[in-house]
């Protein structure tokens, strides 16, 4: 059953123009037990007092076998959300009301594939931020593959983006393509794609004999990668779907 508890701000700083990475501890001192692909909601209230809340991924990158003491969060900023609001001016040693963890966006421990394909936009790279180190192992204890297709405008917007392209160079099972669509980078690099990351899956050739994917962001990118990745014949139940939502 989830939790509700306190967060207490202790860092942030802005990853893009529009996106801050907010970094908590739990106000109480205890620890976050969560699986990596989780969420969690802060709880907070409109103006006129109505209560609501935001759903935001755990991107801390932990061990991989236990609970972490900071939760990481990327936070999108919406012109005359309410979230934004809060978010963006909350300041070191402020707290927000959260609960969690929620969600199945997970790495599965039953899973036989050989070959992961992740795809993301905006911050929805974040859960596999988190995946990191499951990652690591998967490819060390089975042998698996693993490639990253992550959608954005440009490369300001690619968050965390150098952390992926290190990680890429340390694991030879990983394999990491920005995607941009607005244009080359300045200086472009050999992984580098051009266009929006459905558009790239052909050069996968995607297999519904050895592939699972996960889909995560933009509900426009989710849906039209769910097409064509079964229309490459991977079956429903191999296709995993996290839509990230902007909401006010």
């Amino acid at each position: 059953m989830a939790e509700q508890f306190q967060l207490r701000l202790a860092d942030s700083f802005m990853l893009a123009p529009a996106v801050r990475h907010l970094s908590f501890e739990r106000a109480d001192g205890q620890p976050l037990a969560f699986v990596p692909g989780q969420f969690l909601q802060v709880h907070f209230a409109y103006d006129d007092g109505k209560p609501t809340k935001r759903s935001y991924s755990v991107g801390t990158i932990g061990d991989g076998t236990g609970p972490v003491e900071r939760i990481e969060i990327a936070v999108s900023y919406v012109d005359g959300g309410a979230a934004t609001k809060l978010l963006s001016g909350l300041k070191a040693g402020e707290t927000v009301d959260a609960s969690g963890p929620y969600g199945r966006f997970c790495l599965m421990d039953a899973d036989q594939n050989q070959r992961y394909i992740l795809i993301a936009t905006g911050t929805g790279v974040t859960p596999y931020r988190a995946m990191l180190p499951q990652i690591a192992s998967l490819i060390a204890s089975r042998g698996c593959r693993f490639v990253l297709l992550y959608g954005a405008r440009n490369e300001g917007e690619l968050l965390y983006g150098e952390e992926f392209e290190a990680f890429a160079r340390q694991h030879e099972g990983f394999d990491f393509h920005p995607c941009l669509s607005r244009g080359a980078r300045p200086n472009p690099r050999p992984h580098d794609r051009l266009g929006y990351v459905q558009d790239m899956l052909a050069e996968l050739e995607p297999n519904g004999e050895q592939d699972i994917a996960y889909l995560c962001g933009n509900p426009n990118m989710v849906d039209a990668a769910f097409a064509a990745l079964k229309e490459q014949g991977l079956s429903v139940q191999h296709i995993r779907r996290e839509k990230y939502i902007s909401s006010r």
